[in-house]
């Protein structure tokens, strides 16, 4: 979805630095809706297809401890991908690593099939911009307060704003990673990444069985069962955190904490923490409140792989609070 895009904002990338003027913070033309369009099919509605129509073949496909740990294998990859890399460090700069990491964690992120890094990126700046405000990509909040209108706006912010909306320039929300030649790299074969994390399981299964069969199972398990409930938990902290859950600060929207999935969602769903604090790499702030995005960054850290970690004190985490 986003080579063409970056490409085409690319080419006019110094002019627009020299005239601050001329910057926009949001595109729209035909050209781009095609784009987003096709990538929602392709990435949102087929993975959907795939599964209704693979459920009748489930009894007679290989399935045990190898398919799970395919599905777990992948699910890690481009979890993390996308909550260590994607979100903690390209987005909010809340460590720093080497280039290698930084770019199997693009490519990780990739994999999960919701959108190349500098489109990612950009879109979430904008979020925080605008949260539950007028311009947010996604928010739930901005589409009546009656329960039918509640219904559609968490639909809208769960998946079907990806279908047509707005493209942040990357110019203006970006321009840091724009200027990082390996994440430009990574982008320009986005649509390889993502063929590669169906591909793998793909090989894997039908290596490990020896058979079509399993080959079929490996894709499906690793590949498409992976895609749809990484994309569903990734894509319920925008729509379902911002009506429903625990507040423990004080901000501007509509973030909220569900503790209850912290590992299924790779400690995104500390959600309000994060609103709070979105500079931080610990979105949990506590030891005990569970976050395996942050446990990742702590383990590059051990190995000399991360540094300059950022966590707000114990002080400004009790200042915040709202019963402090």
């Amino acid at each position: 979805m986003n080579t063409k895009l970056v490409e085409l904002e690319l080419a006019d990338v110094e002019s627009i630095f020299t005239d601050k003027t001329k910057r926009k913070k949001v595109v729209e033309n035909s050209f781009l809706h095609g784009l987003q369009k096709r990538h929602f099919i392709l990435f949102q509605i087929l993975p959907l297809v795939v599964t209704l129509i693979a459920l009748p073949l489930m009894p007679y496909l290989p399935f045990g401890e190898f398919e799970l740990s395919l599905f777990v294998l992948f699910w890690l990859i481009t979890g993390l991908g996308v909550s260590s890399g994607y979100h903690r460090l390209f987005t909010h700069r809340s460590y720093k690593t080497h280039n290698a990491v930084q770019i199997i964690l693009a490519i990780g992120g990739a994999m999960a099939g919701q959108g190349g890094v500098i489109s990612w990126a950009a879109l979430h700046r904008r979020h925080h911009e605008l949260s539950d405000k007028p311009g947010d990509p996604h928010s739930p909040n901005l589409h009546g307060s009656g329960w039918r209108d509640r219904i559609r706006g968490l639909v809208h912010s769960h998946v079907t704003w990806m279908y047509k909306h707005e493209y942040p320039s990357v110019v203006h929300y970006v321009p840091d990673l724009i200027k990082n030649k390996n994440l430009i790299g990574v982008d320009r074969y986005y649509y390889l990444w993502v063929s590669l994390g169906l591909v793998l399981p793909t090989l894997l299964g039908g290596l490990y069985h020896w058979s079509l069969a399993g080959a079929l199972a490996g894709f499906l398990w690793g590949g498409v069962f992976r895609i749809l409930w990484v994309g569903h938990t990734i894509w319920s902290i925008n729509s379902f955190l911002h009506c429903f859950g625990s507040s423990r600060f004080e901000t501007e929207e509509h973030s909220h904490n569900f503790g209850a999935i912290a590992l299924l969602t790779f400690g995104e769903s500390w959600h309000n923490n994060h609103h709070a604090f979105p500079g931080s790499a610990s979105f949990g702030l506590e030891w005990y409140r569970l976050d395996p995005g942050y446990w990742f960054i702590q383990l590059l850290e051990v190995f000399h792989l991360a540094w300059d970690v950022k966590v707000p004190t114990k002080e400004r985490i009790q200042a915040r609070a709202i019963n402090s």
